[in-house]
């Protein structure tokens, strides 16, 4: 008995490999951790990518902290005519598009939007603009 149950699960387990959860075209590949547990994180961004033109160094003071219920706050400090600036806002967060997107609706709408979700795992999340050409790849604060 035990080993038809051993052989159901690799049975199980290399079908999972074989056709692939990847949902996500920089993946994982497949992950037992559920979608919204892997948004919920304090993240700060570890690459930005505009156009593939590196800009990390204008997003270098921004952070974002998820949880998985669906709340969002986003903190950024910048720099405008040599004065710096803390800008803060509250909002929630939900998937759309068959979890394949992620949309963020602040208190300020300055910083809603929509970003197609590239990679998604515990310690990385790699947002892509939708419909632009600004990337985001977060890591764990």
């Amino acid at each position: 008995m035990r080993r038809i149950t051993s052989i159901t699960a690799l049975i199980m387990v290399s079908g999972l490999l074989a056709f692939g959860c990847q949902d996500y075209p920089e993946g994982p590949s497949v992950s037992l951790v559920p979608k919204a547990d892997r948004v919920g994180n304090d993240w700060k961004v570890g690459e930005a990518l505009d156009n593939g033109t590196n800009v990390t160094a204008d997003y270098s003071r921004y952070e974002l902290d998820l949880t998985p219920g669906g709340t969002a706050t986003l903190t950024a400090q910048y720099t405008l005519l040599g004065m710096a600036y803390d800008f803060v806002t509250d909002g929630t967060w939900v998937f759309v598009s068959d979890e394949k997107k992620i949309s963020f609706d602040f208190a300020n709408d300055q910083a809603d939007g929509v970003y197609e979700i590239l990679k998604l795992e515990t310690n990385d999340m790699w947002l892509k603009e939708d419909g632009g050409t600004l990337e985001l790849h977060f890591v764990q604060r």
